[in-house]
Formats: structure tokens, sequence, C-alpha cells
């Protein structure tokens, strides 16, 4: 059996032929036998987008009201113990390695993918920790992903956007109707944009889940120095998120409408709103570096998320030009990434990602070619490479901004020596 995390890792990688092999079966058969069932209030978070911020500043509050808290996300940037903590922090190898030793012995011949062992040995950990409340990030879709066999006292989908397509479908209908498979009935499912496609309203009432909608039943009220929360139960005068970007007040507002649905089981006071939106911290999401030239860590990797970025570097002064470090995978609309992000850009880096699916430079260069014939870009074998020539070329006034994907954020940060 394996000893050490990264055997753990390794060994977790050959047990299914597929990194990605969706269905409820397998997890959910080695889960009972390992009477895996939460104590505890079980928060769901799904979307395509905001996933990751939603989950951080939620956690970020009910850490400030003194709940003892388990969050699972992914993926990681530079290691696998980011994706599960406990009372804010990452879980040491130790216990990930006996969490991961007691699936082992229970699965049998029970195949599972690196997910879903992962998804296992978080809750089996937040068991073994006890903790007051366990937020769960879905991975992919929601309706066979392996979060899903734990039943949500409060399902959450942020956001609706072409994405995954070989899994979910390829028009927002489909993929929405995937997502919203986390809903539970008689609870509350709480959808964060205003945008909806009709299928979360369809598939909410299908089931008998209590849907509440951003624009409709909650949101941000903005104002010059704060902002007032409208919903269930009215909460003014907040502070701006420590996340940057006016669309965090939609992430935010949606955090506050799951601690509305979820008042009497998790009470939090005012105070513990204000100080965990002060506090909460997330890497690589408009993540600015100190110094200069400014340099900018952003893991948008699809059009909607590059939409919101580019509305951030928009709103972001400077004076100087831009130079974009991006490396993409090679399953993702790269031509529609490049069309959001053309206006902000002066001169692109483009570099390749030698995971399984990363994209060339290349390719990323016919899809600047078709979108912005007339910018000017420049191909890296590594995103290192491209961040170097970067910083040597930018004069103290430019800003560089590495983005495209986890990938490129992970490197990116190892390159400069970023500490998570």
């Amino acid at each position: 059996m394996p000893q050490t995390l990264q055997e753990w890792l390794s060994h977790l990688e050959s047990i299914h032929p597929k990194t990605i092999a969706l269905g409820l079966e397998r997890v959910a058969e080695v889960a009972s036998r390992m009477d895996l069932v939460p104590k505890y209030p079980v928060i769901t978070v799904g979307g395509t987008n905001g996933k990751g911020s939603v989950c951080a500043m939620l956690e970020a509050i009910l850490l400030a009201a003194g709940y003892r808290v388990g969050l699972y996300t992914s993926p990681h940037l530079l290691t696998y113990n980011e994706r599960v903590r406990i009372a804010g922090q990452q879980v040491p190898d130790e216990a990930l390695c006996d969490s991961f030793a007691a699936i082992e012995q229970a699965r049998g011949e029970t195949q599972l993918t690196y997910f879903e062992y992962g998804t296992l040995a978080a809750v089996h950990g937040f068991n073994m920790h006890k903790v007051d409340v366990a937020i769960l990030e879905v991975g992919l879709g929601g309706r066979l992903d392996a979060v899903n066999i734990f039943d949500a006292d409060c399902a959450v989908v942020t956001t609706i956007d072409l994405d995954h397509m070989d899994y979910l479908g390829d028009t927002r209908e489909q993929i929405a109707c995937e997502k919203a498979g986390i809903f539970r009935m008689g609870r509350p499912a709480i959808f964060g944009d205003a945008d909806m496609p009709d299928a979360i309203a369809s598939e909410a009432a299908r089931i008998g889940a209590k849907l509440y909608r951003l624009g409709k039943d909650f949101g941000p009220d903005i104002g010059m120095q704060q902002w007032n929360y409208r919903g269930q139960i009215p909460r003014y005068s907040l502070p701006f998120p420590a996340l940057r970007g006016t669309f965090q007040l939609n992430n935010a507002s949606t955090v506050l409408a799951i601690l509305d649905q979820m008042h009497e089981q998790l009470p939090v006071s005012m105070d513990s709103v204000r100080r965990g939106l002060l506090e909460v911290t997330l890497p690589g999401r408009f993540q600015v570096l100190p110094g200069k030239p400014v340099i900018i860590l952003d893991v948008a990797h699809n059009p909607h998320a590059a939409h919101s970025l580019a509305g951030n570097l928009a709103a972001m002064p400077h004076a100087g030009k831009s130079l974009a470090v991006c490396a993409m995978l090679n399953d993702k609309d790269m031509q529609g990434v490049v069309r959001e992000m053309a206006g902000q850009v002066d001169e692109w880096l483009l570099a390749g990602i030698s995971a399984p699916r990363g994209a060339s430079a290349e390719a990323l260069a016919e899809a600047v070619r078709a979108e912005a014939p007339q910018a000017r870009y420049q191909l890296f074998q590594t995103v290192t490479l491209a961040l170097q020539h970067a910083c040597e070329a930018a004069g103290e006034d430019d800003r560089i901004l590495a983005f495209g994907s986890f990938y490129t954020v992970a490197e990116a940060m190892s390159a400069r020596k970023v500490v998570r």
C-alpha cells in the first residue's frame, strides 16, 4: 500500500482507465460500504464560473462565525492539500493518506476515478475531524458528479455558460439541466446569476426544490463605498469583498442567500459577515502580485470568465501596455476567450501546456489570428519562458497578465515563487 501522499496520488491515477468517468454507482457503492454519511449540514456549490469565489466567501464568513468548516474544492494550483481544508487549514499529508487508506480497504475491486477517490477522502476526513458544516464544490456538471452522492441541505448553481460540452451538452439549457441535478426536494436551490436558463426553474419545479434567484429574490444594491444586500434577511452597509471585481457582489449576494436559507442551522451575525468578506482570499482569481510591473494571475479559461476578467482589467487604471501570457487546454473555446480579451491586450505571449490536454502555442496563435488579426504575438514553449520574457520586456507602468487555465497560473506562481 502507498505510504506518502505523492505515492497515493500516483496510485489513484492508475486505478481507473479514464480521468473523467461520470456516474454515481461506483462512488456511491464505496461510500455505502464505509457508512460515509455526513452528520452535519452540507452545502453543495456548482456552476460554470464563480464556484471558487462562492466557496471561499462562504468559508470565510462561517469561520468568522466560529464554525468548524470543511471545504472541498478542485482543482488545486500547487499542492493537492489545497483541495481539502478543515477549520481554515489545509489537511496535512498524513490525514489525507489515512483517508485514502480507508477507501482503498473499502473499495475492493471497484474502480474509482481520481476525483471520486478525492471526494470520498474529503468527506471521510470531515467525519473524522467532526466538522460543523461541509462545503462541497462540484467538479464537473452536477447530476453525475461524485459530490452529488451526498444530499445537499442547500444547493447552489452560480452561473451557466458553455464549457465541458463533450460531457454536459452543447447548449446552456442542456448544461443547466445537468448542473441542476444537485437540487433536492423540499430544500433551497439558489441560482447566482440574473440570466437563468429555463431548465433551472423546470428542474427545481420537477423535484420540488425551493428556488431562489439572483435579481428576483436576492441581490446587491451598489453604493460608492459600500453595498446593501436585498434578501430574506436584510444585511445593510456591507464592505466590498476582498476579492476584486464588481461581479463578486453577485457571488457575495449568493453567499448571503445561502446563509438566509441556512440561518436556523447556521446562524451568523452581521459582524461575521463583514469580517468574512474583508478577510477572504482566493489565489488565482484576479490575484495582483505586489511590485512593478504589476502581475495579475487569473485562472479564467472560458469566454464567460474571460468576459469578467476583461471587465476587471478595464476598470483597473494603468498608464502602460498590457502583456498577456496565455496558455490553455485544447478542449476550451480558445477563440471565444481571445475574442473577449482582445480589447485589453496589447501583446500576446502564447505558451504551450505540457499536460495531456494542453494546447500548443501555435493552436493559440491560430485563435489570435482569427479573432484579433492585427494583434502582436510571440510563441513560447512554456509559461515560465513567456513570463520571463514579459518581465524583461515590461516597463514599470505596464502590466502583465498570466491567464487561461489552472495550469497557467500554477506555473506562473512557481516561476515567481508565489506562496499559496
